[in-house]
């Protein structure tokens, strides 16, 4: 009944395997890829002929999580999986790119490719098998798909490269200073497709020998699925490339002196006009025929990217007249909105981020409900993309996946500097609203956002800025690399490469290619290209912070003490009434956690202190010796019982009250007054021995030694 092939290597520390042929038979390719006992099944269906009219590539990559993968049940009301997790989110991007260019160039047919996550060890990330698993069924489907690629995990000990680190290993390195990078990277046999990271100040060299180490990594993981694919795969599809080579020579023939003069104009609106007026004046010279053509676009597209690429290699010359590696002009303020806790504008060209920072408690740190569990982020970045940033109209919705891949970027960039908890107790939430865009919106909000923290008031371990490589890469060999790209040079270039860090080193690396891969020698030209504009706009930032920064009066102040943990429950009360009644009377916010650790935060400095005051009453043990102002709550025969350090009652016996005899402590003392009391010591039974005698009753300091024995 079932058709199956299983194939199996050693990968590391584990055994990877594909399998296909018994579980969902009807898609044009299934495969099941398991990595230790974490499985993710990947499903590939595309439409067998093109919609009329289109005239883009529709690929759709879904990855999803599914909780009973690692034995658990969704959190929430309705106890299913609804919308995209970010992890799911970005996962499908790291899928979808390495993936995009490998299809046959004109194919427009609909491409649908889900990756289920089936099982979860929590120990193999589930994102790594799913890219694999993607390819493996690509690559038996049929569809015209130049593949296969594989990609893999690396991490950064001691030195030493590390293949597919555990997912706890990955967890949070920011508090894992062994722990040094995050990096995902995607290839075909012969070169890199795609780079991810979160590093910690990797040098270029370090960086580059990381993803020279994956990509010879993956090069098993390649051969198993050809392995596969050539005792499973489905007959190829019958494509033909279409032929648009006369209706190309037409149009260019037609605008191809207008274009030039277009892409010659250097304010980005003023261009895209031109090069709409071009292409109209084109179509006003077609026939009929021709118009109806389904590859105008891409021979319209085709005129534009040979105007822009050839004046790049064979002239050196950019669309705005900069030199390759130059970087735009660049201005940065601070300060610019009075009541957020810190504000940054940087401005790179025609890119411009608002960044703003604010400082909240614990209370305000994200709770992640991840398939590996839950945990707790108090480092928050978010992105916004609106359509007036590009001088568009749109729909304004939930941020989608191009707002959550840049904001994650800025957050894994920015995430290398930020202090220790320990050291800076706030939560951190940085929002950047992009107000203009050509090109590396992503980068300024890295900029602003460092400039945005440190006008905040928190200590960075460094400023970090963040720059966009391109590639113009020719058929013959030649290239050219440009620092800083603008908007068409990465619509209408080979790569995006951008890059993040400190003057010391890396903190984020990310590339997409539109190409068949470059070569390590293309890549370390980038990254060497990219560090001196990283210092220069280092420098540039520099400039907006001429002195250290304090912190906005509408920020909480926090302040941490450390109880035992014996003492948690008498903090909190029954019920939580000692702890609301605490922040009731301070007015001030307090977090505690399970080790003891007590968060107050609050704008006003006294409600900090009152709140500190009344926790260290109860917590502290009252000191022997030391006087203390109490208040008398019951009197008996043999003396008084008086409130004195928190909740502590101790008894002023009757012979302690005043230097004479007294028939009964009520000849002097009355509920509810407050009087003045030395800790004399405590008995054999732990009860507290109190003394007003020897306290002046009217300052409450202690009486002289000679003055009390002479009155005795």
């Amino acid at each position: 009944m079932f058709n199956e092939v299983k194939k199996s290597i050693q990968w590391g520390e584990e055994t990877l395997t594909l399998e296909t042929g018994k579980i969902a038979r009807q898609a044009d390719g299934t495969v099941i890829a398991t990595l230790g006992e974490t499985s993710v099944m990947a499903n590939v269906t595309f439409a067998k002929e093109q919609k009329p009219g289109q005239d883009f590539f529709p690929l759709t990559v879904h990855y999803q999580e599914k909780y009973y993968a690692a034995g658990k049940v969704p959190g929430g009301f309705f106890k299913r999986e609804a919308r995209p997790t970010e992890k799911e989110t970005l996962t499908a991007r790291l899928i979808d790119r390495p993936i995009r260019p490998l299809f046959a160039p004109g194919f427009k047919n609909e491409v649908l490719l889900m990756c289920t996550v089936l099982s979860h060890d929590l120990v193999n990330d589930p994102d790594i098998v799913a890219m694999i698993a993607a390819s493996a069924a690509l690559t038996i489907s049929g569809a015209p798909f130049m593949g296969p690629i594989a990609g893999c995990r690396v991490g950064f000990v001691d030195g030493e490269y590390v293949l597919n680190p555990e997912v706890d290993d990955m967890q949070n390195l920011r508090t894992n200073p062994e722990q040094r990078l995050d990096l995902v990277v995607a290839g075909t046999k012969d070169a890199v497709m795609m780079v991810e990271s979160e590093a910690y100040e990797l040098t270029e060299a370090e960086m580059l020998g990381a993803v020279n180490f994956a990509h010879q990594q993956i090069q098993p993981v390649i051969d198993l699925i050809i392995d596969l694919a050539e005792e499973s795969a489905k007959e190829p599809f019958e494509f033909t490339p279409p032929n648009y080579s006369d209706l190309y020579e037409v149009v260019k023939a037609a605008g191809e002196e207008q274009m030039r003069a277009a892409y010659a104009i250097t304010d980005k609106q003023e261009r895209v006009a031109a090069v709409a007026a071009a292409k109209e004046a084109i179509k006003a010279t077609l026939t009929e025929e021709q118009l109806e053509d389904g590859n105008l676009g891409s021979a319209l597209k085709k005129l534009e990217s040979s105007v822009l690429r050839g004046s790049v290699v064979k002239e050196g010359k950019r669309i705005d007249g900069r030199a390759l590696d130059q970087v735009r002009p660049i201005v940065c303020e601070t300060g610019l909105l009075p009541r957020t806790h810190g504000s940054a504008l940087f401005t790179r060209g025609e890119t411009q981020g608002l960044v703003v920072t604010t400082l909240g408690t614990g209370d305000d740190e994200q709770i992640i409900d991840a398939l590996h569990g839950n945990f707790r982020s108090n480092f928050l970045l978010h992105y916004n993309f609106p359509p007036y940033s590009v001088g568009e109209v749109g729909r304004v919705g939930s941020p989608g996946r191009r707002e959550i891949g840049h904001g994650k970027l800025a957050w894994r960039a920015l995430q290398a500097v930020l202090p220790a908890a320990t050291d800076f107790p706030y939560t951190i939430r940085v929002v950047s609203e992009i107000t203009e865009s050509n090109g590396s919106s992503s980068m300024a909000s890295v900029c602003g956002g460092s400039l945005s923290m440190m006008d905040a008031g928190v200590p960075l371990k460094a400023p970090v800025a963040g720059v966009a490589m391109g590639l113009v890469l020719e058929d013959d060999g030649s290239y050219a690399v440009l620092t800083d790209i603008l908007g068409d040079e990465d619509h209408l270039g080979d790569m995006d490469f951008k890059v993040a860090g400190t003057e010391a080193g890396i903190t984020s690396l990310q590339m997409d290619i539109k190409v068949q891969g470059i070569t390590p020698a293309i890549m370390e030209k980038a990254l060497e290209q990219a560090r001196q504009g990283r210092l220069h706009i280092l420098g540039e930032m520099s400039k907006a912070l001429t002195s250290a920064n304090e912190f906005s009066v509408h920020a909480p102040r926090i302040e941490t003490m450390q109880i035992p943990t014996d003492k948690i429950r008498e903090v909190i009360g029954s019920g939580g009434k000692v702890i609301r009644e605490i922040v009731e009377v301070s007015g001030a916010k307090v977090d505690i956690n399970d080790e003891g650790i007590i968060k107050i935060a609050s704008a006003n400095g006294e409600a900090i202190q009152k709140a500190y005051d009344m926790i260290y009453s109860i917590v502290a043990e009252p000191e022997e010796g030391k006087v203390y102002k109490g208040k008398v709550v019951k009197l008996v025969d043999f003396g008084a019982f008086v409130n004195f350090f928190g909740k502590r009652d101790g008894l002023v016996h009757v012979s302690q009250i005043e230097n004479r005899r007294l028939n009964h402590p009520s000849d002097v003392l009355k509920e509810g007054q407050e009087v003045w009391v030395k800790l004399l010591g405590f008995d054999d039974r732990g009860k507290v021995r109190l003394s007003m005698k020897v306290v002046d009753q009217e300052t409450g300091e202690e009486a002289k030694v000679e003055e009390a024995a002479a009155e005795e």
